[in-house]
């Protein structure tokens, strides 16, 4: 496969690359790109230094890619991802850009494969925590249709990208010197503390990342009825987050039924 990388310095750019990595994808060629203010740093893949290459809207022309990996912001995606896509490209996207367009899948394969192979050369992935919250729910799901869903995230900071990351690693060290900690990437400081997502509250008092999650839950899941309640806190860990999520069924379910389902 001939495969290019949008976004490549990020830190989902860095994490593409090892599970590339750690697949051992069948890889013909690989291109990485990013911003100018990136451009000409050198990533390592198999042991092998790539440099990272400019983005430019002729960079697919001609170049025989058979992927384009996205993650560099909705804005970068709404701009380049066409152009791939016509180039001949499937694009998977990390951003938000296309993630509600009615002919983009939100793809999750273990759900809905089959929205997936009807793309149209673009496949958006879903928010991080909608692709927790509906994989463990989606088997109940199918059990005893879910009514509503009310979930409480914990997520890491590793999700605000590269810089919150080592922002984290910054206020670590000073708190452990008893320096004072002031915050330049996120809004609160990280160390010690936790607050609501980093992202903008509308005025229906829910955070960018709730918003996320209620419209994107529905439509993987493919119903509109379900109630989503998220409330997406950022807590002070470098990765991984964590879900509680309590489900009301149209019908009763039992617990035997339930770990019966989530167990297959």
């Amino acid at each position: 496969m001939n495969i290019a990388i949008v976004g490549a310095t990020g830190a989902v750019g860095h994490e593409l690359l090892r599970v590339l990595e750690q697949r051992r994808t069948p890889v013909a060629s690989l291109r990485l790109f990013a911003s100018e203010r990136s451009a000409g740093a050198t990533l390592a893949f198999r042991h092998t230094p790539l440099k990272v290459e400019p983005l430019t809207r002729s960079a697919f022309d001609a170049a025989g890619f058979d992927f384009a990996f996205f993650s560099a912001g909705a804005s970068v995606s709404r701009d380049y991802a066409p152009i791939a896509v016509r180039s001949g490209a499937v694009v998977i996207d990390n951003s938000s850009a296309f993630r509600m367009d009615p002919h983009v899948p939100l793809g999750i394969p273990e759900i809905n494969a089959e929205a997936i192979r009807a793309h149209r050369g673009i496949i958006a992935v879903p928010n991080c925590t909608a692709i927790i919250l509906c994989m463990a729910v989606h088997p109940l799901h199918r059990l005893g249709r879910i009514r509503r869903i009310v979930v409480s995230t914990y997520q890491a900071i590793s999700g605000a990208g590269a810089r919150a990351l080592a922002e984290l690693q910054e206020q670590t060290r000073q708190a452990a010197a008893g320096q004072p900690v002031t915050p330049k990437v996120l809004p609160h400081p990280v160390i010690h503390n936790v607050f609501s997502h980093n992202t903008t509250i509308g005025p229906d008092g829910y955070n960018g990342e709730e918003t996320k999650v209620v419209h994107e839950t529905r439509k993987i899941l493919g119903d509109d009825a379900i109630l989503v309640s998220p409330t997406c806190v950022r807590v002070p860990v470098p990765r991984a987050h964590a879900e509680s999520i309590n489900l009301t069924f149209e019908r009763p379910v039992t617990v035997a039924q339930a770990r019966e389902a989530l167990s297959r």
